[in-house]
């Protein structure tokens, strides 16, 4: 193991060792000693064993430094050439450096090749299992071994079992078969290895001499009659939809027939329909065109926020800037910050672009990824759009990195490497000297203010494209809504009436309720308990259409409960609204209406986003109900209002950003109104009419906003005007939890702290989550380095005192502290 030295990052003649970065949380590389016909390369991938698996690595150096203890044998050489070149592994060292992360999980997070590499565990029985299994059969095997004896009658029943069977089959833990290898009864073989991971399509192809065949079923007839029809040749996936015997085209195949042949499968970029975008700029869209063209010109580093209201044409702007990239045989990337928003993206980039464009995000198949990455790399695709991790994309000759909706917290990762996709962008764009334009209607506080600061260039567009108007803004006060009507309301008179309209008048509305789910919270009456998850401190939410109670944090399901589970009273009360219960209420109030709903449970992949936002586009819905999904970036010029339903849930959350959330949330959903020629109107309901962040949101003044949070981040030395960090102690048992971030606490207090300061420990706002109970450290300084410091040396501290690296997790510049 080797934690320090500085690398060598060209390839050596004949190196008798190299330096792995593995993807384990511990802040070290590791030595493997290299067999005489194996040359890895810096920055390319090895296989090698670590512990009792294989794993894939990148090498970090290569030497022949004679190393103080016996190593392993790098089992395999994946890559001839780097997969991550110089400026990468620059970027990624940086990242492990600022983040506190391990170099190996930031580099397993940059290289998303999973497809390539196929895990294969393999279990045996041993002879000493053998015995065990024969004494229990003999004298009977108590209640708490029935486990393990099915394991062994499994094993013993054949050679061996692939480890996903040997669980599925027998129901055995991991945990289960790591002590009964400790027992010395089974042997656990890893049989990992790298695959081939390209896409194939199989294809049935008709052969001549189909006439002479005069013996063939009604089946092989369905099957010849439907590929004659399909030209001769279709896709055995297609006609595996004809609901006849798989044996039936195999029987052709056999007789020569049918032929089956694989091709390449073909990738669709996006089904949405690209926009049609104003060709003509505006006065104000030329002006940033012009600054954003002439800092890339100078090929030197420059930042731009590039601050326009909704509607203002600012990915006019960004395709224009890209166009001028390719014509100079430069490359681009642009971040999104939700999946959702990447289809009609990327039809806008396909459109202009064609097959230079290339799509990265976690929605596409281990495969897809690795083979837009793979066309990245090969320079096959100089345009690049994708969400946070698309900011490692391999492009050569980078020019230009766009963050749009830069504000947007989904840019943080929220598991290690916990970075941040806009300030990893940015210094990604710093290395080698590109631009990068950070949009956004309503910019995070932090960029606005080096913006105001001169470290970043700030260029505005004012106005909407055409000299449309900004929708006019409606607040309703739902108390006085409650008083007036005596009951609790989720749509107000007045919203009712305005979509009442809209229908009259065949134009399509946009419902936001932030909440997923049908009910948050299940009630008993008579002893006044919720249900909660076994995993975490949090209420279950009631999903009524799979009938489950599901905790949005780890997944867990329940079934809805007829009586309560603590005192068994019948009486059980579901409250609050969702927006599954929000569809379900506007189906009963315009029953003629056609209604979609947009939300973590009605889009399970790509396809489904698509297709909800090529219906709304093409006029096939006229009520789009949905969470913050729906708020973001969608150019839909049918929808003529919004209604904003419990949007302010943050103002009320132990969160100081609760503000500028709730700001920003509000001001980019009223933006999705009035974008076609016909203006907009937003009804927004709150039960906080009063506070800043409503009343800024609802006169489109960001302005105001900024300068009077900022106000608020100064006197209590918040972001912008200092950095924090977020140091969360974690472990299953509540005693363990409690006694090491008392530990850190008093290392802390013992510490000498120049410039920091340090609050806490205190339970997290949600004490236990995902089995873990959880406290945590807020860390406060104005200086970025000293903090950085303390945050190093307090994990040397907790490594001494024997906490485990995966139980004390630091969050630089965190964004969540629940």
């Amino acid at each position: 193991m080797r934690s320090g030295g500085s690398p060598r990052w060209s390839r050596l003649p004949m190196p008798e060792f190299c330096q792995v970065a593995l993807p384990v949380p511990l802040d070290a590389t590791f030595t493997y000693r290299l067999a005489p016909d194996v040359s890895p390369v810096v920055g390319g991938r090895v296989l090698v064993g670590f512990r009792h698996q294989r794993m894939l690595g990148v090498v970090t150096d290569v030497h022949d430094e004679q190393p103080t203890i016996t190593v392993k044998n790098v089992i395999s050489v994946l890559d001839s050439s780097p997969v991550l070149d110089d400026n990468l592994m620059r970027l990624g060292k940086w990242i492990a450096d600022y983040y506190l992360a391990p170099l190996g999980e930031v580099l397993r997070a940059m290289v998303p090749l999973p497809a390539e590499f196929r895990r294969v565990v393999h279990y045996q029985i041993r002879e000493e299992g053998q015995m065990a299994l024969q004494r229990a059969r003999v004298a009977g095997a108590r209640e708490e071994r029935l486990a393990e004896i099915a394991v062994l009658e499994y094993l013993s029943a054949r050679e061996g079992a692939r480890e996903e069977l040997l669980r599925t089959t027998t129901g055995a833990s991991q945990a289960l078969l790591t002590a009964m290898m400790r027992k010395k009864w089974i042997l656990r073989e890893d049989q990992s290895a790298a695959r081939d991971a390209r896409r194939v399509v199989k294809i049935a192809v008709l052969q001549g001499g189909v006439a002479q065949q005069t013996t063939l079923n009604e089946n092989q007839h369905t099957v010849l009659e439907a590929l004659a029809a399909a030209g001769g040749r279709a896709a055995v996936e297609i006609l595996r939809e004809l609901k006849v015997p798989a044996s039936a085209l195999r029987s052709l195949v056999r007789r020569g027939v049918v032929e089956i042949v694989e091709e390449k499968a073909a990738f669709h970029l996006s089904s949405v329909q690209a926009r049609s975008l104003a060709s003509e700029f505006n006065e104000a869209q030329q002006r940033a065109l012009q600054e954003i063209a002439g800092r890339i010109e100078k090929r030197t580093f420059a930042a731009v926020l590039l601050h326009g209201v909704t509607g203002s044409g600012k990915t006019a702007v960004y395709l224009a800037a890209m166009r001028s990239v390719l014509e100079a045989g430069r490359s681009a990337i642009l971040l999104v910050p939700e999946i959702g928003l990447t289809p009609a993206v990327a039809a806008d980039l396909h459109d202009t672009f064609g097959e230079q464009v290339a799509i990265l995000h976690s929605a596409l198949s281990d495969a897809e990824r690795a083979e837009q990455w793979h066309r990245i790399h090969r320079q096959q695709a100089r345009i690049v759009v994708g969400t946070r991790s698309a900011v490692f994309a391999p492009v050569s000759d980078l020019a230009l990195i766009i963050v749009d909706e830069e504000h947007d917290a989904s840019y943080k990762q929220e598991e290690t490497p916990r970075y941040h996709g806009r300030d990893v962008a940015l210094v990604r764009a710093k290395m080698v000297d590109a631009v990068v334009v950070l949009g956004s209607a309503t910019p995070s506080l932090e960029s606005y203010a080096n913006a105001m600061g001169g470290k970043y260039a700030l260029v505005d567009l004012p106005d909407r494209v055409r000299e449309r108007p900004l929708p006019q803004v409606e607040v309703v006060d739902m108390r006085q809504e409650f008083q007036e009507t005596g009951s609790e309301q989720v749509i107000s008179r007045t919203l009712a009436s305005e979509i009442r309209e809209r229908l009259e008048r065949s134009e399509q509305a946009m419902i936001l309720l932030n909440r997923r789910g049908y009910s948050p919270v299940v009630l008993c009456r008579t002893c006044g308990k919720t249900l909660e998850c076994k995993n975490c401190a949090i209420t279950l939410t009631h999903h009524k259409q799979r009938r489950k109670m599901q905790c949005h944090y780890c997944g867990f399901q329940a079934p809805v409960p007829r009586a309560c589970v603590h005192c068994g009273s019948p009486y059980v009360y579901f409250l609050g609204t969702g927006s599954e219960k929000l569809e379900e209420l506007l189906h009963a109030m315009f029953p003629q209406a056609r209604i979609g709903r947009l939300d973590r449970d009605t889009v399970r992949g790509r396809s489904d986003f698509e297709r909800v936002l090529c219906a709304l586009n093409q006029g096939e819905l006229d009520l789009l109900v949905g969470t913050q999904m729906i708020a973001k970036g969608h150019d839909v010029h049918g929808v003529t209002l919004v209604g904003v339903v419990g949007a302010d849930v943050a103002l009320g959350m132990p969160d100081f950003r609760g503000a500028e959330r709730t700001f920003q949330l509000l001001t980019q959903v009223a933006g999705r109104a009035g974008r076609g020629e016909t203006p907009g109107k937003v009804i927004l309901q709150t039960y906080f009419p009063d506070h800043y962040a409503v009343q800024y949101a609802a006169r489109h003044d960001f302005r105001g906003f900024y300068d009077k949070e900022l106000r608020f981040r100064n006197w209590m030395h918040y972001p912008p005007a200092g950095r924090l960090a977020n140091v969360l102690v974690r472990s299953e048992e509540l005693d363990e939890a409690l006694g090491w971030s008392g530990q850190l606490g008093r290392w802390f207090e013992n510490t000498r702290l120049e410039g920091i300061r340090v609050l806490g420990p205190a339970p997290a706002p949600i004490l236990r989550l995902k089995r873990d109970y959880r406290y945590h450290f807020v860390l406060k300084s104005p200086s970025r380095e000293r903090l950085n410091a303390l945050l190093r040396r307090m994990l040397a501290y907790a490594v001494e005192a024997k906490i485990p690296r995966t139980h004390v997790i630091v969050d630089v510049d965190a964004l969540w502290f629940m």
